[in-house]
């Protein structure tokens, strides 16, 4: 039997001194969720639980100006579309090159469809989804504070995308989930729905999970985007220790 793919690991990353800031960026020129509002409120208060100052937007010349550099973080909250002018892209390219980091959520991956860094940046490009139901995710890394607090697999309902290519040769896989649950397009096969990188001195997270806006309300949600966040800013760990990861007969969990 031909043993499994492996993920590559993380290359050692010069460190970088945390600003006590992250810019959330939200905006869409194609589909729009209902959902962004929830999530910006949701990102604030994770934020502010690490000391950090949350601060939103939609105007892409707010990469531009001042500096990315001020931001601990730069997240992408299910922008979709075309978002950027050519001196943001070049700020957030010279940011994530330069050690910064970044977080793609949800349609994060439907953004910036012209822009080859960017495809790298997110890790793979969103195709299509079927209508959301629920399933059943699968936690493959637990060795990530995104995934550490998760049952080994966790029922949540959301959209289940499919992506223009696997990102598993050039990523960190942590969650996936088996397409033979719900009525996807090409049922059976194995998606890949979070996952983390390198991008040259950079840190990048994606996760396609966060649809509704009941999503950002459920806790293990919020604590999933709070280890991304922690992760992609290189946040010393919390004073206060995550919730101990299930032991395997737990049974699955269910949220959302």
């Amino acid at each position: 039997m031909t043993p499994p793919p492996t993920t590559p690991p993380l290359r050692t990353a010069p460190p970088r001194t945390p600003a006590g800031r992250v810019l959330v960026f939200s905006r869409t020129t194609g589909y729009r969720h209902e959902s962004i509002p929830a999530g910006v409120r949701a990102l604030r208060e994770l934020g502010a639980e690490r000391g950090l100052a949350v601060e939103a937007t939609e105007d892409p010349a707010a990469l531009a100006e001042g500096g990315l550099e001020r931001y601990a973080a730069v997240v992408f909250l299910s922008c979709t579309g075309e978002v950027l002018d050519e001196p943001g892209r070049a700020a957030l390219r010279g940011y994530v090159c330069g050690g910064g980091g970044f977080l793609g959520i949800h349609s994060a991956s439907n953004a910036e469809p012209d822009w080859p860094f960017y495809g790298r940046l997110v890790g793979a490009r969103f195709a299509s989804h079927p209508d959301p139901e629920t399933a059943e995710v699968t936690v493959e890394d637990h060795g990530h504070p995104a995934t550490a607090h998760l049952a080994a697999r966790w029922r949540w309902y959301d959209e289940w995308y499919d992506f223009t290519a696997d990102p598993r040769p050039t990523v960190r896989v942590l969650a996936s989930v088996d397409e033979r649950q719900y009525r996807g397009p090409a049922a059976g096969a194995d998606r890949p729905l979070v996952w983390c990188q390198q991008v040259d001195a950079g840190r990048s997270f994606y996760t396609a999970l966060g649809h509704t806006v009941e999503a950002y309300q459920a806790p293990a949600f919020r604590h999933h985007l709070l280890g991304a966040l922690d992760w992609t800013a290189r946040l010393p760990p919390p004073d206060r220790p995550a919730p101990d990861r299930p032991p395997p007969d737990r049974p699955a969990q269910v949220d959302g």
